[in-house]
């Protein structure tokens, strides 16, 4: 699961929305070292900027992520399931802003929420889907 979520090919393998890189990933995850993502948003190819701030091989990584004026700050976190110990337990922590200043105005924060849910919803389904068809 830990590869899953720090090599950029198993991360394009399950999260569609990851078009490809822009910028070279020789050590990622780095702290401090961002890398930046063609990322379809919706109808729009955005830039996504993917900053790891802390890194626990194997258990955490906590990165910051920019979709242009949007930012959250995300923290994925794996442990062994107390129920079944061949399975890993993946949890997903995603902060954001109350409101984004965009063009012409802000998106407010039920606009900020329904796109945060929507980010961490599909991002976990995705990745389960991946790892539970990995052999």
């Amino acid at each position: 699961m830990w590869r899953a979520l720090t090599d950029p090919d198993e991360l394009m393998g399950w999260d569609e929305r990851r078009v490809s890189l822009v910028s070279a990933a020789d050590s990622y995850p780095s702290i401090g070292t961002p890398v930046r993502w063609r990322y379809q948003l919706g109808s729009v190819r955005v830039i996504l900027r993917d900053e790891p701030l802390e890194i626990e091989p194997g258990t955490r990584l906590r990165s910051a992520l920019a979709f242009g004026q949007l930012e959250l700050d995300e923290t994925c976190t794996l442990g062994s399931d107390p129920g079944d110990t061949e399975r890993t337990r993946l949890g997903l922590r995603v902060v954001a802003s109350n409101s984004v200043p965009v063009v012409g105005g802000v998106l407010d924060r039920f606009t900020v929420r329904e796109f945060v849910s929507e980010h961490t919803d599909a991002r976990l389904r995705a990745i389960q889907k991946w790892c539970e068809n990995q052999p």
